[in-house]
């Protein structure tokens, strides 16, 4: 018995093999449009968050208190990277 090789797979028709195109269904569009309006502003609100711990560093800093404000601004990238990442994962499936 001759074993399954590349050739012998190169060989094969690939015209049985389907090629499906997604489509959004019509109804998604209303959540389509929350979900852009949703990531939107919490990104912008994102933005916002890091001015601020930035501002509140510099003003720690001349008191001499601006390490403590680090553990802050990760909170704030970490709270734009589930933004960012949910709106992904949902319209994967939407």
């Amino acid at each position: 018995m001759k074993g399954l090789t590349m050739n012998s797979l190169a060989r094969l028709d690939s015209s049985f093999i389907p090629n499906p195109t997604p489509v959004v269904p019509a109804q998604a569009g209303g959540l389509l449009t929350i979900l852009n309006w949703a990531s939107g502003i919490g990104l912008v609100l994102g933005v916002l968050g890091v001015i601020i711990v930035g501002i509140g560093m510099v003003i720690q800093l001349q008191r001499g208190e601006g390490a403590q404000a680090i553990g802050k601004l990760g909170w704030v990238l970490l709270g734009c990277i589930i933004i960012t990442g949910a709106s992904g994962i949902v319209r994967a499936f939407v």
